[in-house]
């Protein structure tokens, strides 16, 4: 009998792909990397669609059962004609996170330009109406995703600064008084979690608050002969003292194995942005597959946090 994976705690749904190109009522290249939440009854997602210029833009879908949905007939946040945020969105908007904060929905998305990428952080108390509030990052830095509520009174952000012309790409943190300016940032994350993960590294999801800690899914890269490879890995977060790592996963616990995961526009990827926990621990775990389509995968909020730290270490930084 075939022996099982023993890292594989996180579980693909048998449906997958759930959403496709086919899928969205108006023409487009490609579909992928979508946030996640829940707003009244429905799930939401919010897609990043690539239209055929290579340019993306971000699309609303909708579900009753967070399986089965429905992708909105146009998109809803496409770049900004402000003059202040045009020049670094002219080549679109991409990878959004949506965090909930005291009632309010903040989205960051990775602002992208002529002159590089920033983090761009805008709010929605319903869904229709889309206002940006700042560019929070200078260039390069992208993979923003925001803390649940405020600590010690102020917004926290982990980022990934860096990433261009060979320059390393490890996880910051940093914390903001008014989602405008940021500052006291410090290294997170330098590449402990192993050779998976040595080419880059930056955080996938909105930290999820549990009892021991906040639980946060990064994505690794892997530079190998036959191209990058993007897994994902796990680290849990002291609550009050959020630059501090309780435990992490010293391996991948999610890659690409499944046909839809290997081949596509961009190969041999897993990138998840977006996860809704359920009342009964039951995480769900939205997340782009080979930068062509949006995939749906389950685990136990309790599992994940185990895996965390069932290997005792210490994450000493450089």
């Amino acid at each position: 009998m075939k022996k099982k994976y023993q890292l594989e705690i996180i579980k693909r749904h048998p449906l997958n792909p759930i959403i496709t190109r086919e899928d969205v009522p108006y023409h487009c290249n490609t579909v992928f990397n979508a946030a996640a939440c829940k707003f009244k009854e429905d799930y939401l997602l919010l897609l990043r669609i690539e239209d055929f210029e290579g340019k993306s833009h971000l699309t609303l879908a909708r579900s009753h059962d967070g399986l089965d949905f429905k992708v909105d007939k146009k998109p809803w946040i496409v770049p900004s004609k402000d003059p202040y945020f045009e020049p670094y969105e002219r080549f679109g908007i991409e990878d959004p996170r949506i965090t909930q904060i005291d009632g309010k929905y903040y989205v960051t998305y990775t602002a992208y330009g002529p002159y590089g990428v920033r983090v761009g952080i805008g709010v929605t108390e319903d869904f229709e109406k889309f206002e940006r509030i700042s560019l929070a990052t200078d260039v390069d830095n992208k993979d923003g995703v925001l803390f649940p509520r405020k600590i010690n009174g102020k917004y926290v952000m982990i980022t990934r600064p860096a990433g261009r012309g060979g320059k390393m790409n490890l996880m910051w943190i940093t914390y903001s008084p008014d989602l405008v300016h940021w500052g006291e940032s410090r290294v997170l994350m330098f590449f402990s979690p192993g050779a998976w993960s040595a080419f880059k590294m930056g955080a996938s999801t909105p930290p999820i608050l549990t009892e021991k800690g906040w639980l946060v899914f990064f994505h690794g890269v892997k530079l190998a002969g036959g191209g990058l490879i993007y897994r994902v890995g796990a680290m849990l977060l002291d609550l009050d003292e959020p630059h501090k790592i309780i435990g992490y996963t010293p391996y991948y616990i999610f890659g690409p194995n499944e046909i839809y995961e290997r081949v596509g526009d961009v190969p041999n990827v897993v990138f998840p942005c977006g996860t809704i926990l359920e009342d009964d621990g039951e995480l769900k775990i939205y997340y782009g597959a080979a930068d062509t389509c949006i995939a749906l995968a389950t685990a136990n909020i309790d599992d994940l946090v185990e895996s965390c730290i069932k290997i005792p270490r210490e994450y000493k930084r450089p």
